[in-house]
């Protein structure tokens, strides 16, 4: 069976709100090559995140309201998102990116994930295939731009996997589901590389750079394992 634990959500940024940070990618910028070419990693970085960042940080210095706000707080609040729109895409787009980045990775990248994710996935999806297929069709069928996330739903007590896509800036934290994976699927992410083939650039995420250490860490932060399934 599988606990809760007291966390709740993913601490992406460790600051408080008044100042958000564009971080370092967790690889250089051409190792994720040929999968995602060095100059879309740079221009999507150190352009459309770094703007995001940016945005949200002018903001957050004219209007002290929200310096003792952590960003997922942020998000997580719907009357920030009623009430300052600008603040909330800003916040929650630098939130996303920072997250997107550590879901890829040049080593090891790509396969299936082990233990209790691929137990839980296994349980909530039938299997590996059906989970990966149900993933690849949120993103393909994002209108526009947003992005697709394999999410931990404790919701009414469920406790369990969910896929979900979100549009524009949008993120599961809102909802009260904490993200474990996500894939961009703004044309920034692949345009340069794939043009309009959002199902190739989909299709090599999950095949070549899926980071899913990552996922099964950001799981382990808010399950613990009691028992077999």
């Amino acid at each position: 069976m599988f606990l809760r634990s007291t966390i709740t959500f993913i601490g992406t940024f460790f600051i408080a709100a008044e100042s958000i940070e564009l971080p370092d990618l967790p690889y250089a910028y051409d190792a994720l090559s040929p999968v995602i070419s060095e100059r879309t990693l740079r221009t999507h970085h150190l352009k459309h995140h770094a703007k995001y960042v940016t945005t949200a940080n002018q903001i957050l210095k004219e209007d002290k309201k929200y310096a003792n706000l952590t960003p997922e707080k942020m998000i997580q609040d719907r009357s920030i998102r009623a009430s300052n729109p600008v603040l909330f895409n800003n916040v929650a787009q630098s939130w996303n990116h920072a997250f997107y980045w550590k879901c890829l990775t040049p080593v090891g990248g790509g396969g299936m994930p082990s233990g209790i994710l691929m137990d839980m996935i296994k349980r909530d999806f039938g299997s590996y295939e059906e989970f990966r297929k149900k993933m690849e069709s949120e993103a393909l069928a994002c209108f526009g731009s947003g992005w697709a996330w394999l999410g931990y739903d404790s919701n009414r007590g469920q406790e369990k996997l969910v896929v979900m896509k979100t549009s524009g800036a949008d993120n599961p934290l809102a909802f009260g589901v904490t993200p474990l994976l996500t894939i961009d699927v703004w044309e920034h992410a692949y345009y340069l590389d794939y043009q309009e083939k959002r199902n190739e650039y989909v299709d090599a995420f999950f095949s070549k750079l899926v980071h899913w250490a990552f996922a099964e860490e950001n799981l382990n932060r808010v399950v613990t394992t009691r028992d077999e399934l």
